[in-house]
């Protein structure tokens, strides 16, 4: 009698920024030339530790309140000619996601950023992913893959690690933002990987056949 293999579907969701691409200095030229334009002087490398929370966290840091929505609104329109342009993949994100497929799974991508803003940086830099939900952080992160049967989340902020653990996900925490291994395992992290180098080869011991 023939062997029937039984294939298990398969959803892994990413952050965005600083987990799949290099956003950073494109968010900060943006976000610091927004904050000009309503009367806040900052230096960019402020906005460093910021990025991963959402967009009205960052901007209420440094705006008062009466210029909050005029440097949303400003941010991002200027983001569309000032951010995603110099916005790249990091290492290894072409490989996870080609991995993920050759595996017959769906890659998800839940970010704080705008829905509009998560596709029009995927397209730029030319990544495969199947579905986009935005402007979810943290707890919120994690109904978006639990509505969504996620089984594994990759994010560079605790607040992903908590949005996974929340969703009962996988979590895997990646070092390419500006949290270390220790804080990303403090926040629930199963894994920590330098990057997403590695994930191709951790894909193929979780799932439990290699492609």
């Amino acid at each position: 009698m023939p062997r029937i293999v039984m294939i298990v579907p398969l959803t892994v969701g990413f952050d965005l920024d600083l987990t799949l691409v290099d956003s950073a200095d494109g968010i900060m030229v943006s976000m610091t030339e927004a904050f000009r334009r309503v009367g806040v002087a900052i230096e960019p490398e402020q906005l460093l530790p910021m990025i991963g929370l959402p967009l009205d966290v960052t901007i209420r840091t440094f705006v008062p309140e009466e210029r909050v929505d005029d440097a949303r609104r400003i941010y991002r329109d200027l983001y569309l000619t000032l951010g995603i342009p110099g916005t790249k993949p990091l290492p290894g994100a072409v490989e996870a996601i080609d991995a993920i497929h050759a595996h017959h799974g769906t890659v998800l991508v839940v970010s704080a950023k705008i829905e509009s803003a998560v596709r029009a940086v995927l397209a730029h830099v030319g990544l495969p992913v199947d579905d986009v939900v935005g402007e979810r952080y943290a707890e919120t992160k994690g109904t978006a893959l639990r509505e969504r049967g996620a089984d594994v989340y990759v994010g560079d902020h605790p607040g992903d690690m908590i949005g996974a653990r929340s969703a009962g996900a996988y979590a895997i925490g990646v070092t390419t933002g500006t949290h270390d291994a220790v804080a990303l395992r403090e926040a629930g992290a199963d894994v920590v990987f330098a990057d997403l180098l590695d994930f191709p080869y951790w894909l193929d011991d979780y799932v439990g056949t290699p492609t």
